[in-house]
């Protein structure tokens, strides 16, 4: 079973709660799926579920290059030069923690026509906003925030709106609900490690990301459990 769900805004990605906060179960009754990569508190769109532990690896996995897709809603206006860095491979973390990200795909976005957030992002009177669809193969504790505010245009609102082939816009679902689809209509990339700094990556799908043109939106921290709210690979 796959279950494909548009997670809202202030839902945790996991069953469970002892924080009082919304979590999968006020919206999913399945007991026997949980999540194959996670979306943090903050952060909206397309959260895959299943109860398949080989799928839920091959989702999740970063060695495996399944790429995501966001929409970003970013503070101020940057142009290509701004954006050059995050194509080519920007470091980002601090101290022992600092890292280059892999080369991610970036365009320009037209503002989507989408529902409000609820709380709505913070506003600036006197600082304009700007829509991004970033794509990455990899996904590190809240990376693609940290790429933006590495260069001076921090990310307000995150969607993710794609994981591989499957994309939120054609599955028609509005925030806070979620339908089965089949999972042999999710497209796996065809693993090709290599050693990039020490990390294991797919060339293949980070090659289909930089053959992008430009036109015109997790995050993953890897932790070892089996409990229905924790998997291998974990998106915040």
């Amino acid at each position: 079973m796959l279950i494909a769900f548009n997670k809202p805004y202030g839902v945790l990605s996991q069953f469970t709660s002892a924080e009082g906060k919304r979590t999968l179960a006020d919206f999913i009754s399945i007991a026997s799926v949980y999540p194959a990569g996670r979306l943090d508190l903050d952060s909206e769109g397309l959260l895959l579920l299943t109860d398949e532990g080989a799928l839920q690896h091959a989702i999740a996995d970063p060695l495996n290059g399944l790429a995501k897709r966001y929409w970003t809603q970013v503070e101020g206006v940057p142009d290509a030069a701004a954006l050059q860095p995050l194509e080519s491979g920007i470091e980002i973390g601090s101290g022992d923690h600092r890292y280059r990200a892999l080369p991610a795909s970036v365009t320009f976005l037209v503002a989507p026509s989408i529902e409000e957030r609820v709380p709505p992002i913070r506003w600036r009177a006197n600082i304009p906003t700007s829509w991004l669809d970033i794509r990455i193969v990899e996904g590190k504790n809240r990376q693609v925030r940290r790429m933006t505010a590495a260069i001076g245009h921090p990310t307000l609102r995150l969607i993710r709106v794609g994981i591989g082939n499957v994309e939120l816009s054609t599955l028609g679902l509005a925030p806070g609900a979620w339908r089965e689809i089949e999972s042999s209509g999710l497209v796996l990339p065809t693993p090709q490690p290599d050693a990039v700094a020490g990390v294991a990556v797919n060339r293949l799908a980070q090659t289909a990301l930089l053959g992008m043109t430009r036109s015109s939106g997790g995050d993953l921290e890897c932790h070892s459990s089996q409990h229905r709210d924790t998997d291998s690979f974990d998106y915040y």
